[in-house]
């Protein structure tokens, strides 16, 4: 059986090795020259890392499944994090349920309703009736709006920019899950991991292992068109041929989708209108010295231009890093907003006047060296009534099939996500990929 993945981002990485068995050939079309997608790596001249920051938490089993399952569990690393807000101009840590509780810009009326919201979301089963209602209106409805202004806002300005305004309040309920993933029960403290050598780690495994397995990764392969085979099956064009596949599951975002998928195969029109994306503008900041104690800080200061500092070096050791502190600031905007596509200099500059301004002590002679990495859709807007707006994996024709990051209507994005909405559509379509056809002669391939 011929298997076509349209997508080497992790998502089509971890379905191609999934799928892998002795009776199938795999083939993965990434139009980048590098497999990894928004999880892939850059080089920062002394090292080699993420180009985006990731980390791992203690209850992402279905990503440390994965690690283990192709032989990694042994690089991985753990560490005790802290996560702070800068708020008022002044820096507070909130990594344990007590400084959590005793956060010092609220009063205790405060905190007693940043605790029940916390409560209340964690028991809530039912999100579909949350996608009606604003992420802004029911945290202000549930905690009231000092204890939204104070804390809430800082949070979803850090992961959503200014769109947070439209987004719905089923946002916040994963977030929160989330959130308390990274907190160790037994230490009541947060604790987060790593792979050494980062995310190039997995992929120069996973280009190890997939030959062995029967799969043939195509990098800097552009997709053109993809069509029914009138005998049955899907046609992939792409670098002025075509080839027939038995299936093909299509794991790129829905604007790709919309531009090279055949009207026959999936109804565009009606599922994938409106799914909106963030993209990114996230500066690199590689300095001498420390400037900050937490993994996550998020900022609630409009005058401040990134929405968040991670402190990567607060996890990963400096060796892995030139023996340079590691620092992201990311700023979260709409993939159409024109910030996406200044000049990286303009970006530095803006970005730089806003980190001294947060960080006096930390002087220019500090900085080693400084990049710009940016990427256009992130993840989706989860909107009002999200879910409705999304394209189904079961499409049109019985063997062609999508699986893509806008179908996460209640999960946030990261690799644990994307691993377990894998393993759901393999559970869930398992007969219908396995579904054999009788062999085409060499003829009608083409």
């Amino acid at each position: 059986m011929k298997i076509g993945i349209i997508g080497g981002g992790f998502m089509g990485l971890a379905l191609a090795q999934k799928l892998a068995a002795p009776n199938r050939h795999i083939k993965v079309f990434e139009g980048q020259a590098q497999m990894g997608g928004l999880a892939t790596y850059h080089d920062y001249h002394s090292f080699i890392w993420d180009r985006f920051y990731h980390v791992i938490l203690p209850g992402d089993t279905f990503l440390l499944d994965f690690i283990k399952d192709i032989g990694l569990e042994g690089q991985l690393a753990w560490k005790k994090t802290y996560t702070g807000v800068y708020v008022d101009k002044a820096f507070y840590s909130v990594s344990n349920n007590k400084e959590f509780l005793l956060f010092p810009p609220l009063n205790l009326i405060q905190k007693f309703r940043l605790a029940v919201t916390i409560l209340y979301a964690s028991r809530i089963r039912d999100w579909k009736r949350m996608e009606k209602l604003t992420v802004e209106e029911w945290l202000i409805k549930v905690g009231g709006r000092k204890t939204y202004e104070k804390f809430w806002k800082p949070l979803l300005l850090a992961k959503l920019g200014q769109a947070y305004r439209r987004v719905s309040a089923v946002f916040i309920w994963t977030y929160i899950r989330r959130l308390f993933e990274a907190r160790n029960s037994s230490a009541n403290q947060e604790q987060m991991g790593y792979i050494k050598g980062g995310y190039k780690t997995v992929f120069d495994r996973l280009a190890e292992i997939f030959p062995e397995q029967g799969v043939d990764l195509r990098l800097s392969t552009a997709v053109e068109h993809i069509r029914p085979d009138k005998d049955g099956g899907i046609i992939i064009e792409y670098d002025g041929q075509e080839e027939h596949f038995d299936k093909v599951i299509f794991t790129a975002p829905v604007n790709v989708l919309e531009k090279t998928v055949d009207p026959a195969l999936a109804n565009l029109k009606q599922k994938g209108k409106g799914v909106e994306y963030l993209g990114v503008v996230c500066m690199i900041v590689l300095t001498h010295k420390p400037f900050t104690p937490f993994y996550v800080l998020n900022i609630a200061d409009e005058e401040i231009p990134f929405t968040g500092v991670i402190g990567m070096s607060t996890l990963v050791d400096t060796k892995e890093t030139g023996n340079c502190y590691m620092t992201y600031l990311p700023k979260y905007i709409l993939s159409d907003d024109p910030i996406l596509r200044k000049p990286d200099e303009e970006i530095k500059a803006w970005f730089l006047d806003g980190l001294m301004k947060m960080y006096p002590a930390l002087k220019k002679e500090d900085i080693v060296d400084v990049f710009i990495n940016r990427a256009f859709k992130v993840q989706p807007l989860q909107v009002l009534n999200y879910s409705e707006k999304i394209p189904q994996m079961e499409t049109l024709h019985p063997d062609f099939f999508v699986l893509n990051t806008s179908q996460f209507v209640n999960d946030t994005l990261n690799n644990n996500s994307v691993t377990r909405h894998v393993n759901n559509f393999l559970e869930s379509f398992s007969k219908k990929i396995s579904t054999e056809r009788p062999v085409q002669s060499i003829a009608q391939e083409k």
